[in-house]
């Protein structure tokens, strides 16, 4: 544990989800800015604890969130977790009504699915202050569906889309092409008002770089703050794989994190504590 930081774990439910937080922050008291942060898919808040509890170090209240849906009697993990209006509000509302955070300072941090989760969270809230997104598919009609792929792709991309398919629990190709849209970053560009850094490997075969360049070419012609960071020859979630590129990534986000979070006059403005 970082010299200066406190942590603990907490669980909530909000309707059908069932929410685990893993939380860090700065231990003097005050009011900071706060980061959300979504792991990847299949991933839990508690594997995002270096993460939360880094950012605590250098002056914010993180807070890494995993979702499981009630199905029947039981709690899952699925791939359409997020079905109710107030599902994507859930985690922010909550980190928003703690004492210690500064409400107009809210940050979000995701990683594949968990930047698909904050770009989406930024749209539906309106209210945060900054969103970085590490190599998120941001159409997934497109993804699942690109016909630049070679044939062997296209036949594990089709094996793909039947899998999604059954999750969604869709009675129609229709109702399935709703829920694609609704966890797509692309189609709500519109409500995403929040400086975006999107940060893509350049040899990311899962989500290719396409997908980061096509909702910052769509920002930017809506006149949104919206950075792409493109690492050469990495591939997906390359910054848990790859030491020297996840630092220069890390460096981004940090950066990018503090200008739009951070004041002059904050405790941790003068730099991150000894660790």
């Amino acid at each position: 544990m970082p010299v200066g930081v406190v942590a603990h774990g907490e669980t909530m439910v909000r309707g059908k989800l069932l929410i685990r937080l893993e939380w860090a922050r700065p231990i003097a008291e005050g009011r900071y800015p706060a980061v959300v942060v979504h792991p990847e898919a299949g991933h839990l808040a508690r594997e995002m604890r270096g993460v939360v509890r880094d950012l605590a170090a250098r002056g914010y209240v993180a807070v890494a969130a995993d979702y499981r849906r009630a199905v029947g009697s039981t709690y899952r993990d699925t791939l359409f977790t997020w079905r109710d209006a107030g599902d994507p509000r859930a985690v922010f509302e909550r980190v928003r009504g703690d004492r210690r955070v500064d409400p107009a300072r809210i940050g979000l941090l995701g990683f594949s699915q968990g930047g698909v989760y904050s770009l989406v969270t930024a749209a539906e809230t309106g209210q945060a202050a900054a969103v970085v997104a590490y190599y998120p598919v941001t159409d997934f009609e497109l993804w699942l569906g690109d016909p630049a792929r070679r044939r062997r792709e296209q036949w594990v991309f089709r094996f793909i889309r039947r899998h999604f398919y059954r999750q969604s629990g869709a009675a129609s190709e229709e109702e399935f092409s709703t829920f694609l849209a609704r966890a797509s970053p692309l189609r709500h560009a519109e409500r995403i008002r929040a400086p975006v850094l999107l940060v893509h490997g350049t040899s990311d075969r899962s989500s290719g770089i396409e997908e980061s360049r096509r909702l910052a070419a769509r920002l930017r012609a809506l006149g949104r703050p919206v950075e792409l960071l493109e690492i050469p020859g990495a591939g997906h979630v390359f910054n848990f794989r790859d030491r020297e590129k996840a630092a220069l990534a890390w460096e981004a986000t940090v950066a990018f994190l503090d200008r739009h979070l951070k004041h002059q006059d904050d405790p941790s403005s003068a730099g991150r504590p000894a660790v």
